[in-house]
């Protein structure tokens, strides 16, 4: 198995923490997969900053509660266009 590169899920949780991005969004910004974005914030990251950890963590449980409302917004985006 890989390493992770050095300092990658600090610097993930950074942007995360400073733009309330979504892993998804982190992803595509810092082109690698959500899993890995997902693993970084949530295992290494309570390891390498823990306090960063704890504030990350606040941000993922925001979006969490708030993504069937961006699931919703985003079918309604999609049919809107066909009625």
């Amino acid at each position: 198995m890989r390493e992770p590169a050095d300092g990658r899920p600090v610097i993930l949780g950074e942007y995360i923490y400073e733009t309330g991005a979504t892993v998804r969004a982190a992803a595509k910004v810092f082109g690698v997969s959500k899993s890995t974005v997902h693993k970084d914030v949530t295992e290494r990251l309570s390891k390498d900053d823990p306090v960063l950890y704890k504030q990350v963590k606040s941000v993922l449980e925001k979006n969490k509660s708030e993504r069937h409302i961006r699931g919703g917004l985003a079918t309604k985006r999609k049919y809107k266009g066909s009625i």
